[in-house]
């Protein structure tokens, strides 16, 4: 079973990226789940690298790598491009894609998920 989960939210300042991530990762460590998760629109920095955030408050770079070790995680390379998000910024696992790529993503996934 393949599970895509496509993020539009910023990564701070609502919960949304938040829970898509957390739940990515849960899917991803059941039996014979595949899982997938592409960042458009603001979501694309929850995969940047060098995040400081405060001392107990989640990271969303870290659980950006925690799911691209489980699955695959795909950035819009136009949302990168216009927030000014270079490829060597991105945390281990995260690449930059296309809407082409999100398409194939879609049309092969049991189950799409939108955050």
């Amino acid at each position: 079973m393949q599970s895509l989960f496509i993020l539009n939210d910023p990564p701070y300042g609502t919960e949304r990226s938040y829970n898509g991530l957390r739940l990515a990762k849960a899917v991803s460590k059941q039996s014979g789940q595949q899982v997938r998760v592409f960042l458009m629109g603001d979501a694309v920095a929850c995969a940047k690298a060098g995040q400081k955030v405060p001392e107990g408050y989640y990271n969303a770079g870290d659980m950006v790598k925690m799911v691209a070790t489980a699955g695959e995680v795909g950035l819009c390379g136009t949302c990168m491009s216009a927030r000014g998000i270079d490829d060597d910024e991105l945390v281990q696992g995260a690449t930059r894609k296309t809407l082409n790529d999100l398409a194939a993503w879609t049309a092969e996934a049991d189950k799409v998920l939108v955050f």
